[in-house]
């Protein structure tokens, strides 16, 4: 069975279980996926982002349709934000790789993406195929087209309305219009079909939704009658589901983007027009015309109704009195002509096999993370559920495996495996390599549109039934138990056998004095032994040279300190640092993601700091932080000299505030801090006394409390996405543009993925605008920084992009952002 594609049936009850732990599927599950074998028919969702895909049409059409169903997403969400941690760009498109993952394991569905990076909202597809490199997105469409081979494909977006949404959004309509022809073209991609072959899909459809009208009302009075109108309010009994509810399970897998969605019931209408494709078309059946019985293989067409009297037969109380069938339909394929077809439907059927007849199959590991060059203690586990007689084999070269599986007995036994000395690492494949602005780089063409990490440590077992070898891979895992939450698994990943990491992303050096960097050392393997160095150009010094280590146990830790000191003049530099064990060089942090909802993931990246020396001045000595949403301002700002201190919305009375010099809100506060708005009186009487508050972005369609600010402000969707547009100064004598750093156009060069987001659009005369700029051909906007006078003291509000600029080391935002802090000094 095809890896990154689960039958919802196989996860509905454990949707917090990952794809690691081996499926356990009961009756009902057994009898939805051998009815799944009758329908030949593939079909192709195409849009841009994680959490764009829509969920109810995807669990329709892969279990009341029973399509093999996928989605392809151009890009893994890079850049979007974060509402559960501190990730972003290409960490955080590696948490949404994981969302969809999960999402597809719960709605049947099957997930490919393309190399484009999402690199920021755009808002015309003009930006994005600026930025994206057309060509490789097209190859890569197509590729995914050719392997997958869709016999309808649906777009989400309008290719029609450029610049009415999202440009990733439009983007993905328009290379899907011209793929849909150029898949069958060999004059398309050749270099692949040395790999693949043509494929032509037989109709292309939009998927109409209210988003493309001014309002749900306005769409649910809109004539409708060109579109097809396909009831999707499926009730699955044997599951107790709706089609919807199933549907929003899925979605609700994405919670980095805060999409938790409630499932709802009854009749529900999906409207698809018929962009192309001339087969003949009725409401309920998107493959009208279309073969998607046994008959498109050369003599498979008996197979459908041996098939057929499977399920008429089959024993909810005793699924493997239909093993036997099952096993004879899966000799039957096997002397079918080879084809697409054959390969997926084989692949169910061994899946199917195993499951009915109660067969348990894992191979665990009691260490999650192991090194090229290493062996690892395995424990192979079986049992056969059933009274079929069965024998289980696997002969590798480091171990032979052979159990006779009696009915009931489990079968348990110790090997050890060699990782061999050129084992990859278990690390998304996407990162390895140096990308672009809108391209990642994979330099294996097979590689390309496989959705998550390549992991090659697996144990291929052979199952004889009934006389028949069936061909069973198990993915070897890590399994332990966690006294709260009980038996868990993770995968067993390949890393390097040292991670070196300097603890700041950022360091900024705002004088002559010596600063004291921190190197963290850790080791996944016994009897590593060296020295490490920070790597630094002649201009700066760094004391001591080398530090040696020495690690006789893996997963050893140490943290060793070198004392630096920056050149006289201004300057940045990239501090790297290596420790160099024998002959060998290690220049990697290996740093870890780890939420509940997903696999836990493991990155590879180089070990370095962006090291500057730069002339910021504050007088403000002490700050209050309040977290937002993936907020990692406070140790960013610290880097300028300010105490900060981590505040809670129970801490916002006056007698802790007046302990501050300013207060600043982190992103999104008002979005998912609702107890904010009991606190308006006391954050106003602070700034009355002479504080500054400074509140940093909020979208307005998850605001909480609307009236936050002391004067009126309406946020808005406005924003400038192009980093480098020209700022003006509305206000170039105002003191947050001058003390106590003196900001000039200097000072917004450099900056990365958007100047600013959610602006506001309407503001109260009270508030003071000091810049502007504009995206091409837009109007500019004037309100990226709002100040106004409140008492004694000040409020700012400002959709400055400075949660991304301050980790990037962009020294003007760092510089403006002391002003602001200094504005009531």
């Amino acid at each position: 069975m095809n890896p990154y594609r689960c039958l919802f049936i196989c996860c509905l009850s454990s949707v917090t279980l990952h794809a690691q732990q081996p499926q356990k599927w009961n009756s009902a599950q057994v009898y939805n996926a051998i009815e799944k074998l009758n329908f030949l028919g593939s079909a192709l969702y195409i849009a841009a982002h994680p959490d764009d895909e829509n969920t109810n049409l995807i669990t329709f059409l892969s279990n009341t349709v029973h399509a093999q169903t996928a989605y392809l997403s151009l890009t893994r969400g890079d850049g979007g934000q974060n509402l559960i941690g501190t990730e972003l760009r290409e960490k955080l498109g590696v948490i949404r790789t994981q969302e969809l993952l999960q999402a597809r394991k719960i709605d049947g569905g099957i997930q490919f993406f393309s190399r484009a990076n999402d690199f920021g909202f755009s808002k015309h597809p003009n930006e994005t195929l600026r930025i994206w490199n057309k060509a490789e997105v097209k190859e890569d469409m197509i590729w995914v087209i050719r392997n997958f081979q869709p016999d309808i494909i649906i777009t989400r977006f309008d290719h029609r309305t450029p610049g009415a949404t999202h440009g990733h959004h439009t983007t993905s309509a328009l290379l899907t219009q011209e793929v849909f022809e150029a898949a069958a073209d060999p004059n398309s991609a050749p270099n692949q079909l040395k790999y693949t072959q043509l494929w032509k899909p037989e109709k292309l459809f939009l998927n109409i939704s209210h988003w493309f009208y001014p309002s749900l009302h306005k769409f649910e009075q809109a004539d409708k009658s060109k579109f097809l109108a396909l009831e999707v309010g499926s009730y699955y009994p044997n599951l107790g589901l709706s089609n919807q509810e199933i549907a929003a399970l899925s979605r609700s897998r994405h919670q980095s983007q805060g999409f938790g969605t409630t499932g709802s019931r009854g009749a529900a209408l999906e409207y698809l027009e018929v962009l192309k494709g001339n087969q003949p078309l009725n409401n309920q059946n998107l493959f009208s015309g279309i073969n998607t019985t046994w008959s498109r293989i050369p003599g498979g067409a008996p197979l459908e109704l041996k098939i057929k009297n499977i399920l008429n037969s089959f024993n909810y109380n005793n699924p493997q009195t239909s093993v036997k069938a099952l096993v004879d339909v899966y000799q039957e394929i096997s002397k079918l002509p080879d084809s697409h077809w054959k390969k997926i439907k084989s692949a169910e059927l061994v899946e199917i096999i195993v499951q009915a007849s109660g067969v348990y199959i894992d191979a665990y590991a009691d260490v999650q993370l192991t090194s090229p060059n290493s062996k690892v203690d395995l424990v192979l586990e079986a049992i056969n559920r059933s009274n079929i007689p069965m024998q289980l084999h696997a002969n590798t070269s480091d171990f032979v495996f052979k159990k006779d599986l009696k009915p009931n007995v489990i079968e348990k036994e110790m090997v050890q495996i060699n990782i061999g000395k050129e084992a990859n690492f278990s690390t998304p494949y996407w990162l390895n390599d140096q990308a672009t602005t809108g391209m990642y780089a994979v330099e294996k063409q097979e590689n390309i549109g496989k959705p998550d990490i390549i992991r090659d440590i697996e144990i291929n077992f052979n199952l004889n039934i009934f006389n028949v070898t069936l061909p069973i891979k198990r993915p070897v895992v890590y399994k332990y138990n966690d006294a709260v939450k009980g038996e868990r698994y993770e995968y067993l990943d390949v890393v390097p056998p040292l991670s070196v990491k300097i603890s700041e992303s950022v360091v900024l050096f705002n004088d002559q004095k010596p600063k004291k960097i921190t190197v963290d050392l850790k080791t996944f393997k016994k009897g590593v032994k060296g020295q490490v160095a920070l790597n630094l150009d002649a201009s700066w010094t760094v004391e001591p040279k080398t530090i040696p280590f020495d690690f006789s146990q893996a997963f050893e830790g140490v943290q060793v300190h070198f004392l630096v000191t920056p050149p006289k003049r201004a300057t940045t530099l990239e501090a790297k640092v290596t420790a160099t064990v024998g002959n060998e060089v290690y220049n990697q942090e290996i740093e870890a993601i780890s939420y509940d909802h997903i696999p836990k993931q493991h990155l590879l990246k180089t070990a370095q700091s962006t090291f500057k020396k730069v002339d910021i001045q504050s007088n403000v000595k002490k700050i209050g932080y309040l977290m937002g949403a993936g907020d990692v301002m406070p140790q960013y700002l610290g880097q300028i000299g300010v105490e900060i201190q981590l505040i809670n919305t129970d801490m916002l009375q006056l007698q802790t505030l007046q302990a501050f010099d300013a207060v600043v809100f982190g992103v999104r506060a008002y979005n998912v801090l609702p107890e904010l708005d009991l606190k308006k009186g006391v954050l106003f009487e602070y700034m009355n006394q002479g504080g500054t508050l400074i509140v940093q972005y909020n979208t307005s369609n998850q605001l909480k409390e609307p009236n936050f600010a002391p004067f009126p402000l309406h946020i808005s969707k406005d924003r400038v996405t192009d980093e480098d547009a020209e700022v003006t100064f509305l206000k170039p004598d105002h003191k947050v543009l001058n003390y106590p750093n003196k900001i000039d156009q200097n000072d917004f060069k450099a900056w990365v993925q958007e100047q600013g987001l959610y602006y506001p659009d309407q503001w109260d005369a009270k508030y003071e605008t000091i810049i502007s700029a504009h995206d091409p051909e837009e109007s500019p906007k004037d309100s990226a920084i709002l100040i106004a006078k409140y008492g004694k003291g000040h409020y700012i509000y400002t959709g400055l992009s400075f949660f991304r600029q301050l980790p990037a080391g962009v020294t003007g935002a760092y510089k403006l952002f002391a002003n602001m802090l200094n504005i009531s000094k």
